[in-house]
Order: C-alpha cells, then structure tokens, then sequence
C-alpha cells in the first residue's frame, strides 16, 4: 500500500492529538505514514523527508508542532506538496504555536487548522484527496452525511425532554 499522507510529529508526546488525524484517515480508508521528526534536533532528516515526499507519492502532510512550531513551516517551504499545520497546546495553551504557524511569509503557505485539532487536520487532507479520487469523495460523502444524521437525531431527543416553559 502506497502512503497518500504523511503525518509527522515532533516527538511520541505529540501522538494523542495527531493519531486523531490518523484514525480519521483510516476510517476514510487512506493509506498514511506517520513518522517523528524534529526542524530542531534532525533538520537533515527534515530536509530528506520534505524533499523526497512528492516522488514518494505523498500527495499531503500533516504536521503537528508545538511551542517555536517551526516544522510545518519548514517541510513547507521544501516542497510543493500542500502542508497542514496543527498547532499542539505545549506551552501556552497552543497560541505560540498557532501564530507560528499560521505567521508564515508569503509564498511559503501552511494550511492550519485549530489547536490541538487533529481530527481536522485529518479531514481536511480528505477534502484535498477528494479533488482527484472519486472512492474518497464517496466516503467523505457518506461520512459528512453520517454527521448530519446526528443532529436530526440530537434534535430528536431534545423534543422528549420535558420543561415547564419549554414550547417545543
């Protein structure tokens, strides 16, 4: 099976907000990597990853960076393939991390989605793989209509409960 997303993190700390991404992809039925690498401790094994994704078959990253947040930034400005970038709550409270990423210069642009939001992320490399596979589009489809469901049903229940003002 040939990865179409990498997820990468800093560190196994990242993991309980980023294997949020890898879930839904799995769920989605898209083939993923998932790797640890640091723009500060192994910047060369960055540059070899953000440089060789594309002709790996990669066709989106995930990132997920807390405190200086540098990763997604850097793998983006190493290759053309589109970055998103999850700001992780490390330090105060993920906002460092979220101006870091979404404060990129122009023409190095990084897709970012809220703090500690890696189900997004995830959601959000479906909706690009949607552009060009059909099989992916049709689940995504299937899903998104699965979370409407919910509401309706939501909306179902709020009707049973009972209150001495309550007109619906």
């Amino acid at each position: 099976m040939q990865p179409l997303v990498s997820i990468i993190m800093g560190s196994l700390s990242d993991l309980p907000v980023m294997e949020k991404a890898a879930k839904f992809l799995d769920e989605m039925e898209i083939p993923f990597e998932m790797n640890a690498l640091s723009a500060h401790r192994t910047p060369a094994e960055v540059e070899s990853f953000a440089r060789g994704a594309e002709g790996r078959g990669i066709k989106v990253i995930i990132a997920g960076a807390g405190m200086a947040a540098a990763l997604p930034g850097v793998i983006a400005a190493m290759t053309p393939l589109p970055v998103i970038g999850v700001p992780l709550s490390a330090t105060l409270e993920g906002r460092d991390a979220l101006l870091s990423i979404v404060q990129m210069p122009p023409g190095i642009a990084v897709a970012t989605v809220g703090i500690d939001a890696g189900m997004n992320a995830g959601v959000l490399a479906t909706q690009m793989l949607c552009l060009s596979d059909d099989g992916i589009r049709s689940r995504f489809a299937d899903y998104r209509g699965r979370l409407s469901e919910k509401i309706v049903k939501a909306n179902s229940q709020l009707k049973e409960l009972n209150y001495k003002y309550k007109t619906n």
